[in-house]
């Protein structure tokens, strides 16, 4: 395996465990929160998603899928287009109603996509590009790359856990 395969791998399991915390929910389920400052299944896998897609699209120079294929307006939400999530309050969360579960699914598999094909070009090289100059150490496209994955993985497991609750109290 190559640097951009084992990337890709990781970048699948993510899309795995989305897909097992969202399929077959109703639009209540994907809302329902544990207690009123907690994060719905809707919240964390749109969350997750729009992080991915705002740092992978930052590094690979592309607008993001969200504006790009018009995911922005399907979703209709009450949000900035460049909201991620990031910082949102438990009544910015509430906000976040999906219908149908695969609006979100679709929006995560378009971005896993876009991910994909950058992920495909990159050289073991590219990855020690200095990508963000504001921290210190500066942030390598290495580290961004597996920091999206860290993040991404952590939100859809919480995910996956609000789904067990959920299921179990049906």
């Amino acid at each position: 395996m190559n640097t951009a395969e084992v990337l890709a791998d990781a970048y699948g399991r993510i899309k795995e465990v989305v897909h097992a915390a969202v399929d077959g929910l109703t639009a209540d389920e994907l809302a329902a929160r544990l207690d009123d400052e907690a994060n719905s299944i809707g919240w964390l896998v749109w969350h997750l998603t729009r992080v991915q897609d705002d740092h992978v699209a930052e590094v690979a120079g592309r607008e993001q899928i969200w504006t790009a294929e018009g995911w922005q307006q399907r979703f209709d939400l009450p949000f900035p287009a460049g909201a991620i999530g990031y910082g949102h309050s438990a009544a910015e969360v509430g906000q976040v109603r999906v219908a149908d579960p695969e609006l979100l699914t679709g929006y995560y598999d378009a971005v896993h996509a876009a991910t994909l094909d950058y992920l495909g070009g990159l050289s073991d090289a590219d990855l020690d590009e200095v990508v963000d100059e504001r921290w210190t150490p500066p942030v390598t496209l290495g580290v961004r790359l597996i920091s999206v994955i860290g993040d991404d993985l952590q939100h859809a497991g919480q995910a996956a856990y609000v789904r067990g609750v959920l299921l179990r109290r049906r």
